[in-house]
């Protein structure tokens, strides 16, 4: 895999890059390497990173992750929001329907099955007598969601303990 996490210098997850613009980065100062993928050497005594941090704070300014079907299916974890099925096919469906003033948002659409959409209908889930699994919400910043995302793919297990946790502490700030 040739994407390494890019952190800034608060550890907390900023972007993440191709091996070789984090090589160069390395190499330049402008940034130290702490995870490096094994056996995967560049040269001899260089290993490939895998996670580097920036050395001086960068601000960054708050960018909204857009709400993509892909986006969708990876915040629900590929499953139906309402029977909890993985197995069947999967569409977007609008907890408060838009023809009843639901807006198609973060916090108003979730990933349904066939059925369970089409036996909800026009009706709110305690309408039609369904409860949902996971309420739907917002996802974390764009890089820290799409790390999760690379490693909820099986990529990049030593990114956990660098991403691990930035979820509880954003839940817990914006609560």
């Amino acid at each position: 895999m040739g994407h390494v996490l890019v952190l800034n210098a608060s550890y907390e997850p900023l972007n993440i890059t191709s091996w070789r613009r984090a090589t160069v980065m390395v190499l330049k100062g402008k940034a130290e390497g702490l995870e490096h993928s094994t056996g995967q050497q560049l040269r001899p005594g260089f290993d490939r990173p895998s996670v580097i941090r920036l050395r001086q704070f960068v601000r960054v300014p708050f960018r909204a992750l857009p709400l993509t079907r892909r986006n969708l299916f990876h915040r629900d974890g590929h499953r139906c929001q309402y029977c909890g099925s993985q197995n069947e096919r999967l569409s977007i469906d609008h907890v408060l329907p838009r023809s009843r003033g639901g807006s198609h948002s973060w916090d108003n659409v979730t990933t349904a099955c066939l059925r369970c959409n089409v036996h909800k209908g026009n009706r709110t889930p305690r309408e039609a007598g369904m409860l949902l699994l996971h309420p739907p919400r917002r996802p974390l910043s764009g890089p820290l969601f799409e790390a999760q995302r690379q490693m909820a793919h099986g990529h990049h297990r030593e990114w956990a303990k660098y991403v691990q946790g930035w979820d509880e502490r954003e839940l817990g700030s914006a609560a």
